[in-house]
């Protein structure tokens, strides 16, 4: 069998199909990246961005992936124009992180405090990386360009519609529910609110055991995010000005210096859920191999360079790459 154009095509252009695609070309693809919306457009960017395992597994999968993901963003801090930064941040609602969460930290990251942000309520402090989305996502975008890696923005409405590739990498979050066939997908309706509050520019605060609802505080370089909601099976992307309502609420009660904040916008993102993470090779009918890395949930950023990096393994070098059946 005949060696193929060392090509890959990776679908979606969200954190996780970006960094799927610098892995790729790091291992020696000449990559492509095709998506029906731009990286601004994407879920992605409308994230908060805290690194924290939220609505994903399962954890004995994923904790490496999210180790292998705080450190690279760690090492990502250092460049002041990535929008990457290593935050103490209060977890309200527990004394102390879960196994699970603390199977995934590095020594030293977190501690208890004495702080209570709602009464009677225990809570711990955290260094992790905090992520501006719409700032890194264009920092690797230029690593991209940097990379030769082109992004072509347009809708694929089959796995079949991409032609002549030795490589497919579907990273189409909720999409794959139609490219892949997997009806086990469903959208997590995140809501949030950008408000112009520049004195919180060094901690976050995220109270998900809040009765009201979940309730976070993140900080970017020009603005606060405030959220949030994580409400299953919720396909509408316009915003609801009660929910707006009820985060500002929530966030001003747990942060007061939030109560002459001026709200900016309010944005919806639809997380990609599902029970487990997919991350997995399958020959598709042509012959042509394709990797999914879909179903992250509230875990994208997360889990993105220790997903990616496994794409890259079950990839391989291109080299060994044969050309698919025709």
């Amino acid at each position: 069998m005949r060696k193929a154009a060392l090509d890959a095509v990776v679908i979606g252009c969200g954190v996780i199909g970006i960094t799927s695609a610098l892995e790729l070309a790091a291992r020696g693809w000449t990559v492509r990246v095709v998506a029906r919306e731009p990286p601004q457009g994407t879920t992605s960017a409308i994230a908060a961005a805290v690194w924290f395992p939220f609505r994903v597994g399962p954890a004995e999968r994923t904790a490496p992936w999210a180790r292998a993901t705080y450190a690279q963003l760690e090492a990502d801090a250092s460049d002041p124009t990535s929008g990457v930064r290593m935050r103490w941040g209060e977890i309200v609602g527990q004394r102390a992180p879960d196994a699970e969460v603390s199977s995934m930290l590095p020594d030293g990251a977190w501690r208890p405090t004495r702080r209570r942000r709602r009464a009677g309520v225990p809570s711990y402090r955290v260094r992790v990386p905090c992520v501006d989305m719409p700032v890194y996502l264009r920092w690797l975008v230029t690593r991209l360009d940097a990379a030769g890696v082109r992004i072509e923005q347009r809708t694929v409405h089959s796995l079949s519609d991409i032609a002549r590739a030795a490589l497919i990498v579907d990273c189409a979050g909720l999409g794959a529910r139609e490219l892949a066939n997997d009806a086990s997908l469903f959208p997590i309706r995140g809501q949030v609110v950008r408000v112009r509050e520049p004195r919180m520019r060094r901690v976050f605060v995220i109270d998900d055991d809040n009765p009201a609802g979940l309730t976070y505080i993140v900080p970017r370089h020009d603005s606060t995010v405030l959220g949030g909601t994580a409400v299953d099976d919720e396909w509408s992307t316009v915003p609801d000005p009660a929910v707006t309502r009820g985060i500002l609420d929530r966030c001003r009660e747990l942060d007061p210096r939030l109560a002459g904040a001026e709200p900016l916008e309010s944005a919806v993102g639809l997380r990609p859920g599902r029970d487990a993470v997919r991350l997995d090779e399958e020959r598709l009918a042509s012959g042509t191999r394709c990797i999914h890395n879909y179903g992250h949930g509230g875990g994208g950023v997360t889990l993105s360079w220790g997903c990616a990096r496994e794409v890259s393994r079950l990839a391989g070098a291109s080299g060994t790459c044969v050309a698919p059946r025709r």
